[in-house]
């Protein structure tokens, strides 16, 4: 299958090609086609009930398409096709993903939420009495440094607020040293501080990873937004920059005068 990159000379890490689903003989989406390139920040926007979260879903295996293919290109050369996999297997490939309302464990630290995700696949107890390498302690205080959060490794989960739990969460992904990180809604509930802060987060992971981020925020997605895509209807409506994509009177119609009437 030929891959039509994002950007020039980009390789890409994710191909979605012709990909359709329905629920009910609703079709959430509809000859979906999008390419992702390896390192590139993407943002999706859309409005309700545009597919964006089945979207995520048939990333990660969490459901199935009708049709089409979904590639994830490894770094060997080799190309995974995610309709052929398992979800708890979509992890292990390096595909990562961070709800909108954060999981943490909430009754353990900072430091051991950050080791339970490096010891996934011991299970919860094992990991818990696990002793971790000196190589393990590093990659545990180098993710709380890059997630803020190294002043915190002894506070109990529970006890953070609800931005240092996003950024927890995130770090957790982090631990797992995902490709493709796929992340819903981060500042959904964050202060302005906090959401700027996020945003710093997100743009310091450019390159090292592979992101996909939804977000309602347009000033959000002003802030981190490198190149966007608009989902109307399960397909794509528009791409490209910011202001391209914003100017557009499609995305206005569907979408920004939607957000402009409400706030």
């Amino acid at each position: 299958m030929a891959r039509i990159p994002a950007e020039k000379h980009t390789p890409l890490v994710l191909s979605v090609e012709g990909v359709d689903k329905s629920f009910d003989g609703f079709k959430a989406i509809d000859d979906l086609n999008f390419y992702l390139s390896d390192g590139e920040l993407r943002t999706v926007i859309g409005p309700n009930g545009a597919g964006k979260s089945t979207f995520m879903d048939l990333v990660t295996a969490r459901t199935k398409p009708d049709n089409g293919k979904i590639l994830f290109h490894r770094d060997d050369g080799e190309d995974i096709d995610l309709t052929r996999v398992r979800e708890h297997h979509v992890s292990q490939l390096g595909i990562g993903r961070k709800f909108q309302n954060p999981t943490v464990y909430k009754s353990h630290t900072v430091y051991d939420n950050l080791k339970l995700s490096l010891s996934g696949k011991r299970g919860l107890l094992h990991a818990l009495f696990y002793r971790e390498s000196p190589s393990d302690r590093d990659k545990i205080f180098s993710v709380m440094e890059t997630i803020r959060l190294a002043k915190h490794a002894d506070v109990i989960a529970g006890a953070l607020s609800h931005g240092q739990k996003q950024w927890l969460e995130i770090g957790m992904l982090l631990a797992q040293d995902p490709k493709i990180m796929l992340v819903d809604e981060p500042a959904a509930g964050m202060s302005d501080e906090e959401t700027e802060r996020t945003g710093e987060l997100l743009l310091s992971l450019e390159g090292k990873h592979s992101l996909i981020v939804i977000e309602h925020d347009m000033e959000f997605v002003r802030q981190i937004a490198r190149r966007v895509t608009v989902l109307h209807q399960g397909h794509v409506l528009k791409e490209g920059s910011f202001d391209f994509v914003k100017s557009d009177p499609r995305v206005i119609e569907v979408y920004l005068g939607r957000q402009a009437r409400k706030h």
